[in-house]
């Protein structure tokens, strides 16, 4: 399509080609490509006598091209180098080593279960790793406690992704900046950067916030409501902590299995992940300019420090392991050969989101949609219905990656120009632009979080050893409470102009109170 062509209804069917595939086949990466193949025929022009030529052109010229771009390809190092990392700590002890150490004060019911949140908070860089390591390591101690294995899945599952999602420094904030870089590029009037974009949007993230301060609130006060009630009280009444549709073959996957001999000391995952930190944010400093640490960070090189930051870590993870004969230096490269490994799936995912990023931006299909809805579309209430889309897609498809692809280059292009088409302020309009950007991000965990299919969900179910009908079944009572609470109390409001605290105060409130109401008291003598 050249320039001085008007964009119509056709601009849509790149992205909606995308969605309508991935809920139909329930597979992201054709799904996405496809959607690329139809938007690059619409482009040449050249209508069904353009269709091989296209096919052609989707993989030579328009992935091509995101590929030489060189802050995506930082992108893909940094993320790749943060799964190399992660690779090494998860096989050299150093994780288990974490977990034995905050396990070891959980003496009580409250104490196992907060111990577990806690160990969610601090194995914040990675949701599998998470989940894995998590789940495999604290159940015998859970067992002997009589928690549930459906209380423990949840455990895990609901400090996974929410965690991941809005951590500073995790192998999703690679993805998630060039997906939002991609998205605000050449938008009018646009001054801030990726990185500004993603920092400010996690005070909007209400449903990730308020679905870890639950997580602590069920733990804490020992009060379940519905089906997880139920699944507590047979564990401590009886003792049967796992349903009896469990079975052996949920036992344990071996992705993080670390072998006998290997000492568990958790010097060995704290060092690298303190040095990953420390070296991004004075790589930051360093590349910034200014005289105040706010100008620096603002200017810094950000692909830059990331690329330094990550690959730091894992040369420090690397030493400590070569340097006490914990591995041999071949089983060292397999281990974070085998990280890198994890990170290839939504590697190829990303790489897609830009390619259909750059589709739909030649096609003009932000500009149709403005246009197409003019006074019909109402932005106080977009966040809200944009979180609502991603969540549903999300539990459709059983990918929050895949959705945040999908959607973050279509919508932050649409609420921009609709800002600016509206006569509003760009500046005093920048939270809605926040919150719109959390949505996504936010509605696509929620999505991932109650689907049967999503990966997490699965993982989740495996690492704690619980039927995963079950774990599904416990679980959507708790994450439909947080996520209606999200939307009503915080998202609709905030889009109104409420501040995003006054959100996340009262909804804290509602849930309390909610939970007080539905919930009811489980033994919590202690067990030992």
């Amino acid at each position: 399509m050249s320039p001085d062509q008007v964009a119509d209804w056709t601009s849509l069917l790149p992205p909606l080609i995308a969605i309508g595939l991935a809920l139909w086949l329930r597979a992201v990466i054709p799904s996405i490509f496809l959607g690329i193949w139809v938007g690059m025929v619409l482009e040449s022009g050249e209508g069904l006598d353009g269709v091989f030529t296209a096919l052609l052109e989707t993989f030579q010229v328009r992935i091509l091209q995101v590929m030489l771009d060189a802050d995506n390809v930082s992108v893909l190092l940094f993320t790749g180098m943060i799964g190399g990392m992660v690779g090494i700590i998860s096989r050299n002890g150093g994780m288990h080593g974490i977990v034995n150490l905050v396990m070891g004060w959980a003496r009580t019911v409250r104490r196992g279960q907060l111990s577990v949140w806690f160990l969610g908070l601090c194995i914040f860089f990675d949701d599998y790793t998470n989940t894995l390591v998590v789940g495999n390591t604290v159940r015998p101690v859970t067992d002997r406690l009589k928690i549930s294995r459906e209380k423990l899945a949840y455990l895990v599952d609901s400090t996974a992704a929410p965690v991941a999602c809005i951590a500073v420094l995790t192998t999703w904030i690679g993805y998630e900046l060039g997906l939002i870089n991609k998205a605000i590029s050449g938008l009018e009037g646009f001054e801030m950067n990726a990185t500004g974009v993603f920092l400010n949007s996690i005070a909007y993230s209400f449903y990730p916030i308020l679905a870890i301060f639950f997580v602590f609130l069920v733990s804490w006060t020992c009060r379940d409501f519905g089906p997880m009630r139920k699944a507590e009280l047979r564990s401590r009444v009886t003792g049967q902590v796992a349903p009896v549709s469990s079975g052996e073959s949920l036992e344990a996957p071996l992705e993080t299995e670390v072998a006998e001999h290997i000492p568990r000391r958790a010097i060995n995952a704290l060092l690298p992940i303190l040095t990953l930190i420390l070296s991004c944010f004075v790589s930051l400093y360093i590349t910034g300019e200014g005289d105040s640490l706010r100008a620096r960070l603002g200017s810094a090189d950000v692909y830059r420090a990331l690329l330094w930051g990550s690959f730091l870590g894992a040369s420090v993870a690397g030493a400590l392991t070569l340097g006490q004969r914990i591995m041999s230096l071949e089983s060292l490269i397999k281990s974070w050969v085998r990280g890198v490994s994890v990170m290839v799936e939504p590697l190829i995912i990303l790489v897609l989101a830009w390619a259909l990023s750059d589709t739909t931006s030649a096609l003009g299909t932000a500009d149709f949609l403005v246009a197409a809805t003019g006074d019909k579309l109402i932005l106080p209430l977009v966040p809200a219905g944009t979180f609502l889309l991603a969540a549903l897609t999300a539990f459709a498809t059983g990918s929050s990656w895949g959705v945040m692809a999908i959607l973050l280059p279509l919508v932050i292009p649409v609420i921009w120009s609709a800002i600016l088409a509206g006569g509003g302020v760009p500046v005093e309009s920048m939270p809605l632009v926040f919150a719109t950007v959390a949505s996504v991000l936010c509605g696509a965990v929620w999505g991932d979080h109650c689907s049967p299919i999503s990966d997490t969900t699965v993982l989740s179910s495996l690492a704690s050893g619980c039927d995963h009908v079950e774990h599904v079944r416990t679980q959507i009572p708790y994450a439909l409470l947080v996520g209606a609470v999200a939307v009503v109390v915080c998202l609709v409001p905030v889009g109104y102009g409420m501040p995003w605290w006054s959100g996340l105060l009262l909804s804290v409130i509602v849930l309390v109170l909610a939970h007080r109401l539905l919930g009811g008291p489980v033994e919590v003598a202690d067990s030992h």
